[in-house]
């Protein structure tokens, strides 16, 4: 961060100008960075890795996932490729059978948790430092497709990328253990709301759903 304020603060109230729109893109994606780590928090090596949907969505996949986003869309786009931040599955030879498993969106077992979050965490400093040295007009170039974006819009598509993701770790960690929220320092969820209230909720939920199953076509 390049300042002290608080990730869950994006916009200080106290601002009369709008902010600096690099300041404002970076702030919002340090956030769902933060999000993205805070959701493997108090859960077990196994639970970490352990499958939530059919398609074996899980939250250690979903931290290494994102990390090769870091490292490619705002590394080596830029012609900054992370050279301490090596990802032995989407080295050259290794990249079709990645491709052909979807080896990166679980961690293998000699992966540690510890190994993917170090990884993720000096991809983001990487990633860092493209954005604090360049303009965000300055062109790249995607290096799977031969796309030409500035930094504007590579910083774009990973705040979208690393949101998306962050979605489903939300779902994926309340499946696990029941543990909610949007934001380490604020979580979008109702301190007052008690047990006995989110029951009479999901009744209300479930209620709608089953007349819209009855009603006519």
């Amino acid at each position: 961060m390049t300042d002290s304020t608080p990730l869950g603060h994006l916009v200080p109230s106290t601002l009369v100008e709008p902010m600096d729109e690099k300041e404002y893109l970076h702030r919002w994606l340090r956030l769902v960075r933060d999000v993205m780590l805070w959701k493997l928090e108090g859960l077990s090596d196994a639970d970490v890795r352990r499958p939530m949907t059919r398609t074996g969505t899980n939250l250690l996949g979903l931290v290494k996932h994102i990390t090769g986003g870091e490292t490619n869309y705002l590394g080596a786009t830029f012609d900054r490729p992370a050279t301490d931040v090596r990802l032995p599955w989407w080295e050259p030879e290794n990249t079709q059978k990645t491709m052909d498993t979807g080896g990166d969106m679980y961690a293998a077992p000699d992966e540690s948790t510890a190994y993917i979050v170090d990884l993720y965490r000096r991809a983001c400093a990487h990633a860092d430092q493209t954005i604090a040295e360049l303009d965000l007009d300055a062109i790249g170039t995607v290096p799977h497709d031969g796309t030409k974006i500035t930094l504007r819009q590579a910083l774009v598509h990973t705040i979208h990328e690393t949101s998306r993701h962050a979605g489903h770790a939300d779902i994926v960690r309340e499946l696990i253990d029941g543990t909610v929220g949007g934001a380490r320092a604020n979580p979008y969820v109702p301190d007052w709301a008690e047990e006995a209230w989110w029951q009479d909720y999901l009744a209300r939920v479930a209620a709608s759903a089953a007349a819209a199953e009855q009603a006519p076509e």
